[in-house]
């Protein structure tokens, strides 16, 4: 699997364009970023008519499309201890639903751990035809 290679910046993130074409990567990273991280910060991802949400959602008729990014908000409004990580695990899986609902994926899981204060690992694996995708990211967690 391949996708556009995207690197996190302070105010959002960058992707590169060389020789003409999009620099690529091997894997699902992006995707998988995207779906946490890609819709707007102070949606919660939780209720169908928020109006919070990523406008790039309004004119989109397919759900699997849509942006809510339920563990972007958490990461933002709760709390950085111990006991929230099955929330974390819990939104994350709700950001990825799209992969199992449309097939693309036969199981994705995660699990959260906090290495540092202020801090959490998620440690995502996602099956595709028998061979698993390992991604992981290492965020901040901070209430704003």
């Amino acid at each position: 699997m391949t996708d556009v290679a995207l690197r996190q910046t302070d105010d959002g993130g960058e992707i590169e364009f060389v020789n003409g074409a999009f620099v690529m990567s091997d894997g699902l990273k992006t995707a998988v970023y995207l779906s946490l991280f890609g819709g707007n910060e102070s949606d919660s991802g939780l209720r169908v008519d928020d109006s919070a949400q990523w406008w790039g959602n309004l004119g989109e008729t397919l759900a699997e499309r849509r942006y809510r990014s339920e563990t972007q908000f958490l990461l933002r409004s709760i709390p950085p201890i111990p006991a929230n990580l099955r929330r974390i695990e819990n939104a994350i899986a709700a950001d990825l639903a799209w992969m199992l609902d449309t097939k693309l994926a036969t199981f994705v899981g995660a699990i959260a751990t906090m290495p540092a204060k202020d801090t959490v690992k998620m440690a995502i694996r996602i099956e595709i035809d028998g061979r698993v995708f390992p991604v992981d990211f290492t965020e901040s967690w901070s209430i704003q």
